[in-house]
């Protein structure tokens, strides 16, 4: 077995169990108790702490094994930021994404200054261990002097209506901001989404572009995929 897989010694329920209770949460707009809900409908019997705990516990390292599966980053990096609410305080939510809509980071600041955007811009360097040919981000004077710094051999291009991928790769956040009323940490929010951007894409493929039959294929190997990281594989769901 790859000694990447995450283990799952200690817990009574099968992996193929767990790893559809995650793959739910993070795919669809459910709460805990509404994922319990669905597998109770199946004849699975698990509450909504226990889905809580495998989510927080497996929803990373799924995602983590997801990113080892994808291409190298493109060389066009679209930046953006978003406010969110948490326990009642506005946050910034930074992401960057390449230029297929591949997410490459998101992380959660208190602020949208100079510092700030170099911190996005050290971190993206360190996780894709690559620079891009272009930085496309809007008019925020902070990525300008983050980017001169952090990063001076990529171009980089400002403009607002050049970062509309950016922009669009926010809305399945929203979606689950929304169903769950809101975050009620940083690091609970850094947490969610980390894991979310990560699982998240992988079944959100460009249906716009492609025919029904392409999009059945394509889903079927990306559901293949997600068995093969998470262990599931070669073993028949009980789910």
């Amino acid at each position: 077995m790859d000694s990447a897989l995450p283990s799952y010694q200690g817990h009574r329920y099968p992996v193929e169990i767990i790893s559809h209770c995650v793959w739910r949460y993070h795919r669809f707009p459910l709460s805990f108790r509404e994922a319990g809900e669905l597998m109770l409908q199946r004849g699975v019997v698990v509450s909504y702490e226990t889905i809580r705990r495998w989510c927080l516990k497996f929803g990373q390292q799924y995602a983590n094994g997801l990113r080892r599966r994808q291409p190298r980053p493109g060389d066009t990096w679209h930046l953006d930021k978003a406010f969110i609410k948490i326990n009642g305080e506005q946050k910034y939510l930074w992401r960057a994404v390449d230029q297929d809509g591949m997410v490459l980071d998101v992380l959660v600041q208190s602020r949208r200054d100079t510092a700030a955007a170099r911190r996005f811009f050290r971190r993206l360097l360190k996780k894709t261990r690559s620079v891009p040919r272009v930085v496309v981000t809007d008019k925020l004077r902070s990525y300008a002097a983050a980017h001169r710094e952090v990063m001076p051999s990529a171009g980089h291009r400002s403009h607002k209506g050049l970062n509309n991928r950016a922009e669009n790769s926010h809305q399945p956040t929203r979606q689950r901001e929304h169903a769950m009323k809101g975050f009620r940490s940083v690091g609970g929010a850094q947490r969610f989404l980390s894991a979310f951007s990560g699982i998240s894409p992988h079944f959100r493929p460009r249906r716009h572009l492609m025919t029904a039959a392409h999009y059945r294929t394509e889903m079927t190997t990306r559901f293949a995929i997600w068995d093969q990281i998470t262990g599931a594989a070669g073993r028949p769901a009980e789910a």
